[in-house]
């Protein structure tokens, strides 16, 4: 079996491929920039795993079939974060979208593929207008985002959907792919690199910063360890056509940081919550953050249904402690690499 994974230098895309190679998989890594994927080189490998790196552009048709060639299961890790992102369209909506339809024109070309493992979000699921403290599952999606409100929940449902298109065009046709997606809330972890601080784990380089303070914000995590374990037993476990959420716990930032208080008691990290409105006057001359995030976010929650999803893929999660001791001293070991 060779195993696909698109976006494997990316922080669950990486994971999913350490993860492969431990369980002795021939593995078929594809990366935008072959530079930025040297750090895979050095994940351990046994008797029967196998690494090849390549570098494919989503954009690029040609790439994509080149890499589809001659592989069995496809694990669709890519994705673009919004971060620091200018045009919406052009950086996040098209690479998920027309990506995920070049992807799906390459396994009609080739016979060989049978399973796709298709790594969604919960973005995907939570619509972008919703109540206070809802709670949604596997069997919601995001139908109200636009471009202009939800770039990202726009982007992840419309591949999501596109993907479900073609696989229900293949069983029309007589061919039988099995489809899983597997939708993880913020993720959290050990990093292998320190462009993975990039993201998600952003909010916990936070709490590493100077700033005594923290927003009134709520996360919603789930492990990247969880996540990747997840990706590989779904090859196996998954039910064809099943939406899987990843997700542990959802906690207030000033709880995550009394829970790091608790772990790592050594340092003293902040708890104290910024007021929203000297939040919102400090997304004004932020480069990453905007006013309408800070609105739209601050003070509000909701809440995910995993149901039977450990069960069903006959796992259990990593506990909260684990998550943020792992993470955090991942982040120290990285800082005195660079």
């Amino acid at each position: 079996m060779v195993v696909l994974v698109t976006g494997a230098a990316g922080f669950i895309g990486s994971h999913v491929v350490h993860r492969l190679l431990d369980e002795g998989n021939a593995v078929r890594a594809t990366v935008r920039n072959l530079k930025n994927a040297q750090f895979l080189e050095s994940f351990s490998k046994n008797d029967r795993s196998s690494l090849e790196i390549i570098q494919m552009d989503l954009l690029e048709s040609d790439s994509v079939w080149a890499a589809v060639d001659g592989c069995d299961t496809i694990i669709h890790c890519a994705a673009s974060l919004m971060v620091g992102v200018k045009d919406a369209q052009r950086d996040v909506v098209d690479p998920s979208v027309t990506g995920t339809l070049n992807l799906c024109e390459a396994v009609r070309r080739n016979e060989s593929v049978h399973t796709i493992i298709h790594t969604s979000s919960v973005a995907a699921i939570r619509r972008t207008e919703y109540e206070n403290g809802q709670t949604f599952t596997s069997e919601d999606w995001c139908d109200d985002a636009t471009l202009k409100s939800n770039p990202y929940g726009l982007a992840k449902a419309e591949a999501e959907r596109k993907m479900r298109a073609f696989v229900d065009d293949c069983h029309r046709s007589g061919r039988k792919v099995r489809l899983v997606t597997l939708h993880p809330s913020i993720v959290f972890g050990p990093v292998f690199h320190e462009r993975h601080t990039r993201g998600s784990m952003a909010y916990l380089k936070h709490f590493r910063g100077k700033l005594p303070f923290v927003l009134n914000a709520h996360l919603n995590f789930v492990d990247v360890r969880d996540v990747a374990e997840a990706h590989v037993r779904a090859i196996k476990y998954g039910e064809d056509g099943g939406r899987y959420i990843l997700h542990k716990t959802g906690l207030w930032m000033n709880e995550l940081g009394t829970k790091l208080r608790a772990v790592l008691p050594e340092r003293k990290w902040p708890v104290a919550r910024l007021p929203t409105a000297f939040a919102i006057l400090m997304a004004a001359f932020h480069p990453k953050l905007t006013v309408q995030q800070v609105r739209s976010n601050t003070g509000r929650h909701v809440n995910y249904d995993i149901q039977d999803t450990e069960k069903m893929l006959e796992m259990n999660l990593l506990s909260v402690e684990e998550t943020l001791a792992d993470s955090m001293k991942s982040l120290e070991e990285l800082s005195r690499k660079v």
